[in-house]
């Protein structure tokens, strides 16, 4: 079974782009923001959460999508360790929500301790009710998860294959690709990252 999201185009990317932004350390050190950013774009255009971001198209212009980025970027600064727990991405999230009027959407922390089956269980419900997920991955010992060490990045879709495999549709630098989460998921390290879930409060 194959469930994608409905998505955004930022010029002729797909979503933002760490790499196009005017700052130079959000460039190499900004990616838990733009995936703040592209978020609460996702939300104001398809959760009809219209007080948080000025947009009401899929198609985008680079410069308003970096004057919005502006506003975001006070609450996911780079640090030292760079935003490196859930706990610093929900946090910053609640906060700009508030500060916003929004007080309809929780946000919580899912960890990477979690099992895998019941993390698939849960993307899979997520994304059946229309949330985007924020995926923070640390150090990983596939080779093949190269550019997503130590990287903020999307999951925006699911797809269930015959052979059993469950692949997710991961949304970073501007593009998309489908990854085989069993893989992702299993770091081979004890220190892990973890998914960001949104929900509708009650």
């Amino acid at each position: 079974m194959l469930k994608e999201l409905d998505y955004f185009w930022v010029g002729e990317e797909y979503g933002g782009r760490q790499s196009l932004l005017p700052d130079m350390v959000m460039r190499f050190a900004g990616c838990a923001a733009v995936t703040a950013c592209d978020s609460l774009i996702y939300m104001t255009l398809y959760k009809n959460l219209k007080n948080l971001c000025p947009f009401s198209t899929d198609q985008l212009r680079g410069r308003d999508y970096v004057a919005f980025f502006k506003t975001v970027k006070p609450y996911l600064r780079p640090r030292l360790m760079g935003i490196n727990r859930l706990e610093i991405f929900v946090a910053a999230f609640k906060k700009f929500l508030k500060e916003h009027g929004t007080f309809i959407l929780d946000v919580l922390p899912w960890s990477g301790d979690h099992d895998e089956q019941d993390t698939v269980n849960t993307i899979r419900q997520q994304i059946d009710r229309g949330f985007l997920i924020p995926y923070l991955l640390l150090h990983h010992k596939n080779p093949n998860f190269e550019n997503y060490e130590w990287h903020w990045f999307l999951l925006t879709g699911y797809d269930e294959k015959p052979d059993g495999r469950f692949m997710v549709k991961a949304v970073t630098y501007g593009a998309y690709e489908w990854l085989d989460f069993a893989k992702l998921w299993n770091t081979g390290y004890d220190r892990k990252g973890g998914l960001i879930l949104f929900k509708e409060k009650a």
